[in-house]
């Protein structure tokens, strides 16, 4: 599917002096499995409500399929509600929960026959049709709320924290068979999670958000990888973050994949010294930048590796903490002066029973300059002298 489902443009939102939504500028594909991600009181739900015409914005627009739906009524916006609750009629069966919308347009009997029968299908509930809310497990519960949704044929599916009241495991198996119901009806959904995993497994693309300001629009990777914020960089995942000044920037004669130019800079860091990264964006000596490493792509060995790159970034520390949770090991290596760095060790393979590193030895890390990243520059540097660049 192309072109676009929902645009939002200029979208602010308070309730009294509080500000919950700030200037919110968004295009949504149509098709697309969308995620609003962020903490809570973020706004992420107040956006959902403002599309679904639950609430109404101070100041915006908000377009369905190129129509303004700003005033018209929910029941009239084409678009359906997945709420965090179920809000499933306790006395009703699940057929006629799943049937209820139908019957209030007078739908004919053969016709609820056949659609709650193909929806109670998609969700894997035929067998369920009979029983009543207080007779199905949380799972079931919330897939008869989706069928019940998705059987108006919206063009667009919200989901308000749908997954958060059931466990852990139920969540992950929900979550598949969420992502298998959106590649079956292929309409747009828009997910509001505060759950990082959650949003990275299932999404096309994601908007974080916090304190009513849309940080970063990406797919799962480009948010992960690339993170445009100190915030982001900390909310998706762990990471290690740390401010340093740029003392040089070469260009590389080689451009990256896509073709833009590269740079190698040299970075000073307090407390831990001179690292290399490289950057696609031009940061000049003198710059105060947020640098970022993933502890999954930091290496960890008793040994000195034996390396003659010049991309290496080497260190020498000590286990502080080793945390072992079976498929991988968390250490954390204090490094002179007590700077602490993550490390994540995977464990895949079956003779790995367990972490060969301990408590208080004493280790190498390194990483190569490719997995480091330039996050924000923080200050221009126009005050700051630096001294002793190579």
């Amino acid at each position: 599917m192309k072109g676009r489902d929902v645009i939002i443009e200029g979208v602010f939102k308070s309730f009294g002096d509080f500000k919950v939504l700030n200037n919110i500028n968004l295009e949504i594909k149509k098709g697309e499995f969308f995620s609003l991600l962020g903490p809570s009181g973020c706004g992420k739900t107040t956006l959902l409500r403002i599309i679904a015409g639950f609430e109404t914005p101070d100041v915006g627009s908000v377009g369905l399929e190129g129509t303004d739906v700003l005033p018209l009524p929910p029941n009239r916006r084409q678009v359906n509600t997945v709420f965090q609750n179920y809000a499933l009629f306790p006395h009703l069966t699940v057929f006629e929960n799943v049937a209820f919308s139908l019957r209030l347009k007078r739908a004919s009997r053969e016709e609820v026959n056949a659609k709650v029968k193909d929806y109670l299908r998609l969700v894997q509930l035929e067998g369920h049709a009979h029983k009543k809310p207080n007779q199905l497990s949380g799972g079931q519960k919330q897939r008869v709320a989706i069928a019940r949704a998705l059987i108006n044929e919206p063009r667009v599916l919200l989901l308000d924290e749908p997954l958060s009241a059931l466990d852990a495991k139920l969540r992950q198996h929900m979550l598949i068979e969420l992502d298998q119901i959106h590649d079956k009806i292929g309409i747009t959904f828009i997910y509001v999670t505060h759950d990082q995993q959650e949003a990275l497994s299932v999404s096309d693309r994601i908007a974080v958000m916090n304190q009513g300001d849309v940080l970063q629009v990406g797919t799962p990777h480009d948010i992960y990888e690339s993170p445009g914020t100190d915030f982001v960089a900390r909310f998706i995942g762990e990471i290690n973050l740390f401010d340093g000044t740029v003392v040089q920037a070469v260009q590389l004669d080689k451009p990256d994949p896509l073709g833009d130019i590269v740079y190698m800079a040299e970075l000073d860091i307090p407390d831990l010294g001179r690292i290399k990264v490289t950057t696609v964006d031009q940061v000049k000596p003198g710059q105060t930048v947020s640098f970022t490493i993933r502890p999954e792509k930091v290496l960890i060995s008793k040994e000195k590796p034996a390396t003659k790159r010049e991309d290496i970034n080497l260190f020498q520390g000590m286990v502080d903490e080793p945390i072992y949770s079976g498929f991988q090991t968390k250490f954390y290596v204090k490094l002179k002066d007590q700077l602490m760095i993550r490390v994540v060790k995977q464990h895949a393979k079956y003779s790995d029973e367990g972490p060969d590193i301990i408590w208080k030895d004493e280790v190498y890390i390194s990483w190569s300059a490719n997995d480091g990243y330039i996050v924000e520059v923080k200050d221009d540097g126009s005050s700051n002298v630096v001294a002793g660049g190579k």
